[in-house]
C-alpha cells in the first residue's frame, strides 16, 4: 500500500475513534450524574450494568487507539502492511477495511 494512503487511512481512523471515545466518555459522565441525581431507582443493578457496558466500550476504543499507535510505528519503521506474526503481506483490501490490521485474515482466524 502506498505510504501516503496508509497515513491517510490511519489518520482518518484515529479521528473517528477519538470522536467516538470523547462522545462515549461524555455520555457516560452524563449518565452517571443523572443516576446520582435520581431519588428512586426501580432496579439497583441497572445503573451498574450500564456503567459496565460504557466502561467496556471505552476500553475497546482505547485498545483501538493503541492498535493505531502500533500501526503508525510500523509505518515509520517500514513494516506496515506485513503481518507482525509471519511477515506475510497483508492485502491492501484488508488494510483499507482495517488500517490497524496486524495480521492476515488467515492468521486472525487461528
Amino acid at each position: 500500500m502506498d505510504e501516503q494512503r496508509a497515513y491517510a487511512l490511519l489518520r482518518a481512523e484515529r479521528v473517528r475513534v477519538e470522536e467516538l471515545l470523547a462522545r462515549s466518555v461524555a455520555a457516560g459522565d452524563d449518565d452517571r450524574e443523572a443516576e446520582n441525581a435520581e431519588i428512586a431507582v426501580s432496579d439497583a443493578a441497572e445503573p451498574l450494568i450500564a456503567e459496565g457496558v460504557e466502561d467496556a466500550v471505552e476500553e475497546g476504543l482505547r485498545e483501538r487507539l493503541a492498535a493505531l499507535d502500533r500501526a503508525e510505528l510500523r509505518l515509520q519503521a517500514g513494516t506496515y502492511g506485513r503481518s507482525v506474526v509471519s511477515g506475510e503481506p497483508i492485502p491492501d483490501a484488508r488494510l483499507e477495511a482495517n488500517p490497524a490490521a496486524e495480521v492476515t485474515v488467515e492468521e486472525a482466524r487461528r
